[in-house]
């Protein structure tokens, strides 16, 4: 594990999810993008739904892992709890937001469609913070960064799938 007192590499990287967590404004939004994009891709490839699924669940995997091992390291590089540009955490929820979905293969509107509708299901439960997300928020460390975020992603994943399967 990298020290406090070190900046890059590939702890850094993936803490703030390749950079995007410098972005701004809103670097929470521009982390949740990447499972996104990959499944919309993906599903407009025409890719076996369980392919899909295990693209995000390794990509949550990838960066939910990378922010319990990181998470503190950032925060005492920073001095503050949860930073904004840790967005590792927004990475793993909403991937998990975009699991187990009926895609629609062969309709690019309605692949958009979903995508959004996980990708906005996601945003506002991950500022809301509904119970009891914002009370394990104050776990240490990686934990507590990230442990808000997978149970916004839970409830946006239920969200996502009430959603699409009532659309369709």
């Amino acid at each position: 594990m990298s020290s406090a007192k070190e900046h890059g590499g590939i702890g850094d990287w993936i803490v703030t999810g390749g950079g995007l967590g410098r972005m701004r404004p809103a670097p929470g939004t521009w982390g949740s993008l990447p499972p996104v994009a990959l499944a919309c891709i993906l599903a407009m490839a025409d890719t076996d739904p369980r392919t899909i699924d295990m693209a995000l669940a390794a990509l949550g995997l990838v960066f939910g892992v990378g922010c319990l091992v990181w998470g503190k390291v950032a925060e005492s590089r920073y001095g503050k709890k949860d930073p904004g540009f840790v967005v590792a955490d927004e990475i793993a929820g909403q991937a998990l937001a975009l699991m187990w979905l009926p895609w629609t293969l062969g309709n690019n509107a309605r692949i958009i469609a979903t995508c959004a509708i996980a990708f906005f299901a996601f945003r506002i439960f991950d500022i809301i913070k509904p119970p009891p997300a914002r009370g394990w928020q104050r776990l240490e460390g990686g934990l507590g960064i990230l442990i808000d975020d997978l149970v916004a992603g839970f409830y946006a994943l239920v969200a996502t799938q009430i959603l699409v399967r009532v659309l369709w």
